[in-house]
């Protein structure tokens, strides 16, 4: 029906009275304007309830339409709701029951429904939960309160995850009784045929050909068999399982030169046989090498960085640089990586010894070019006042145990022990029983003292422990890797294995062997004292 036929019917319908009482107020208004007795506002007033009478069907039926076209998307409450595309539509705030709904309306809904509304803008939401979708995080704004219960259980579901409950903390009493009084550095090398060695060569899987001296070709293993006896006490023997219990959910890291990758090398072979076959496995992270303990979620860790501090000589593969510059403050880049770390071994020492002097970066400088030439002691001190200041400011001793390992000597001068006729280490099959006194290995003392001081004074608040392997393993000239070893990737051959005083390698060791004493005496430490397990 048209808009004026409606008006027609309109005022038919409504009699003859009506009719005559719109005109009646028409005239009235007239009247008034020409007599002027009333102001005029009072003649507008009349003139809108005339409209509002004559087309008040007309007004009632247009407030109607808007609601039939609400989309299907519309929620059962008031207020925002998406339609896709980043879209908006205001709805009314009147519930909508489903059976309410026509037919083609829901059919829509299946249809066109969104699957991301969610994340498409953050101020809106869709009528029913998608299942499929996954949102990180929750939408910060408020949300209407009349939406289902179904739809705020699973909300609430999807969001448990993610509550962070405190760890649980327990101090677990020491599982060993060996006092810190005791001096373990002091003692004697003792031969033991029946305890030693503490694993076998063919047995871990994890050594590489650097250390695997009887795969390499030497012939005798005596120097796998000698157990370090302390003058005061006893060590105990090492318990793979029981190690691995107090490793379980922590992080135990080496950090330091190839020494104490050696040392890495050495403890993975001694805590594998703990771990069962196919949950265990070594992985390469850049500057670390990682084991992984899947069983005891634990890892056995080495972290290149044979200065500590930076240096141009930081990349764990291509190294072989022979103008060491390095960074005696700058420390933050390799320090990052030792955050939440559970136990910390550092050691620094074999790489300052090929100069009498070393090359300090300037402060401020750009490139490596800018150095200056420092004396060996002065930079040793600057470079562990560094490294103890950023143990002192960022570890927490509650869970953090730290310790820094002691000089690996050398064995390169056999007239030293008694042997004129020898070339390096080679052909050495016996410790030093029998020697009184120190050894002039070519040990750089000073160096020794600065590290064991500043180990125990620089760092007030987080204690750090100085164990001492120097002591020991200068009697073990036997415990080499010789010419039993590789060199630049390959194994060294017959023509090379007769060079000795070429390729011999008296620097590294043998596995098994001397530095599975070194973990022993860590091993005996760390078990001797108590420890907090995070829950």
């Amino acid at each position: 029906m048209s808009l004026a036929g409606r008006r027609k019917s309109s005022l038919a319908g409504a009699g003859a009275g009506a009719g005559a009482d719109a005109f009646g107020a028409k005239h009235a208004v007239t009247s008034l304007r020409k007599g002027g007795r009333l102001p005029v506002y009072v003649a507008s007033v009349f003139f809108v309830l005339c409209v509002i009478v004559m087309y008040g069907e007309d007004i009632r039926s247009l407030t109607r339409v808007p609601a039939l076209t609400v989309p299907a998307t519309t929620g059962g409450g008031g207020g925002v709701v998406g339609v896709g595309g980043g879209r908006q539509v205001v709805v009314p705030r009147r519930d909508i029951s489903a059976s309410e709904k026509p037919a083609a309306v829901l059919h829509h809904s299946d249809q066109e429904k969104p699957k991301h509304a969610v994340t498409t803008t953050t101020t809106t939401t869709t009528t029913e939960p998608e299942p499929v979708a996954v949102v990180e995080k929750p939408p910060q704004d408020k949300v209407d309160t009349t939406k289902s219960q179904k739809k705020t259980s699973s909300k609430k579901k999807a969001k448990k995850p993610r509550r962070q409950r405190a760890a649980k903390k327990t101090v677990v009493p020491p599982a060993l009784g060996v006092p810190e009084t005791c001096d373990l550095s002091k003692g004697r090398w003792v031969f033991d045929n029946t305890s030693y060695p503490l694993y076998r060569e063919e047995e871990c899987q994890f050594l590489t050909s650097q250390v695997t001296c009887m795969k390499n070709g030497r012939r005798d293993d005596t120097y796998q068999k000698w157990r370090w006896q302390p003058k005061d006490c006893s060590m105990p023997r090492f318990d793979a399982k029981l190690f691995m219990e107090r490793l379980r959910g922590k992080r135990f890291m080496f950090v330091g030169d190839s020494l104490n990758r050696n040392q890495w090398e050495s403890m993975v072979c001694l805590v594998q046989s703990a771990v069962s076959p196919g949950k265990k496995y070594v992985s390469w992270e850049g500057q670390r090498v990682v084991f992984h303990a899947w069983e005891f979620n634990a890892t056995v860790e080495f972290y290149w960085a044979p200065f500590l501090v930076e240096s141009n000589s930081d990349d764990p593969k291509i190294h072989s640089i022979q103008h060491r510059i390095i960074k005696a403050d700058t420390i933050g880049a390799h320090a990052e990586n030792w955050r939440g770390v559970d136990y910390l071994v550092f050691n620094t020492y074999i790489w300052w010894m090929n100069t009498v002097d070393m090359k300090v970066m300037r402060p401020g400088g750009k490139s490596w070019a800018e150095h200056d030439e420092v004396v060996r002691i002065e930079a040793y001190r600057k470079v562990l006042t560094t490294w103890a200041s950023w143990v002192n400011d960022n570890i927490d001793p509650a869970r953090t145990s730290v310790f820094f390992m002691s000089m690996s000597p050398l064995h390169i001068s056999p007239q030293v022990w008694g042997n004129p006729d020898g070339i390096r280490c080679a052909k050495e099959t016996m410790p030093l029983l029998d020697w009184h006194g120190p050894l002039w290995l070519g040990m750089d003392w000073d160096m020794f003292h600065q590290a064991k001081n500043v180990s125990r004074r620089a760092s007030p608040r987080v204690p750090i422990t100085f164990v001492d392997i120097t002591t020991m393993s200068e009697r073990r000239k036997d415990g080499h890797t010789s010419v039993h070893t590789i060199r630049q990737g390959k194994v060294l051959g017959p023509e090379e294995q007769a060079d000795p005083g070429t390729y011999a390698d008296c620097i590294h060791w043998c596995l098994p062997g001397v530095p599975d004493i070194w973990n022993l005496v860590l091993y005996t430490r760390i078990l001797s004292r108590p420890a907090l397990q995070l829950e």
